[in-house]
């Protein structure tokens, strides 16, 4: 047997690299993990407007609040927006709880009228335009919450959720899917990731809901729709379940829906 002699400086080296090797060989307990809720939060600093989407469909993919996208980009009533239009959005993030007042709107709408009746942000259209189809006083009142469909909750709100922002309802093909509260359609379609067949209800300036995963949209964008009434049907659009994804927000920032529902 070859025996080798190491300096004293040298073996203290070696005997340390060996009872570190476990930790390294452990798992990934002691790797260093990267939260996707840190990740989420890394908003992009602005946001080109595709056809489809609306004001409240872009605001409700970034968590922020639909008042800070109208102030921060001088969008005036009725809030049309454009292919190809940038949006600024970390701003609009941090805008005062993402309020601008009736007053500033009517002097965002009277400067537009006077450049030609466009927005300050807003470019000449090339092709034809996206529409918010929002009224700023095209809302009922705020009533009870109704439970959208009857079922079992099999997720439930996690408030610390990067990912899941609402409850999961398990429900039956084809049911029918009745608005939470009266409000106004401000998004139907499927072009947000992770919730197939969507639709977006505005409530009132600090309320929306959100009911995905439909198999069938039954009204569109700008519709007026009555607490009970019915809106879709459960399906799985986006998922591998039969189920309805609800979420409820309240200045942009999710809330736990079973706390308002009847």
């Amino acid at each position: 047997m070859i025996k080798f002699k190491f300096p004293l400086g040298v073996q203290i080296v070696v005997l340390s690299s060996i009872f570190l090797l476990p930790a390294c060989s452990g798992g990934a307990a002691y790797a260093p993990v990267i939260e996707r809720k840190t990740v989420s939060k890394q908003l992009p600093s602005s946001h080109i407007v595709v056809r489809g989407e609306t004001l409240y469909s872009i605001a409700w993919r970034y968590g922020i609040d639909f008042r800070g996208l109208v102030s921060t980009n001088n969008i005036a009533v009725p809030y049309t927006i454009y292919p190809g239009q940038k949006l600024m959005l970390r701003a609009a993030s941090v805008t005062a709880a993402g309020v601008v007042s009736n007053k500033a709107s009517k002097t965002i709408s009277k400067t537009a009228s006077k450049r030609g009746g466009q927005s300050v942000a807003a470019r000449p259209p090339v092709k034809k335009a996206v529409k918010s189809n929002v009224g700023a006083n095209s809302v009922a009142k705020l009533g009870a919450w109704r439970w959208p469909i009857r079922g079992k909750v099999i997720t439930p709100f996690k408030s610390a959720s990067a990912v899941h922002k609402g409850v999961d309802i398990r429900g039956k093909l084809g049911e029918p899917v009745y608005a939470a509260n009266s409000g106004k359609v401000v998004y139907a379609g499927s072009g947000l990731v992770g919730y197939g067949k969507l639709l977006i209800v505005k409530h009132d300036r600090q309320y929306l809901s959100a009911y995905g995963h439909n198999s069938k949209l039954l009204v569109k964008e700008g519709a007026l729709v009555k607490a009970g009434q019915k809106v879709a049907t459960v399906g799985d659009s986006g998922t591998d379940k039969v189920m309805l994804h609800f979420e409820i927000r309240r200045n942009g920032k999710p809330v736990n829906p079973l706390g308002l529902l009847k």
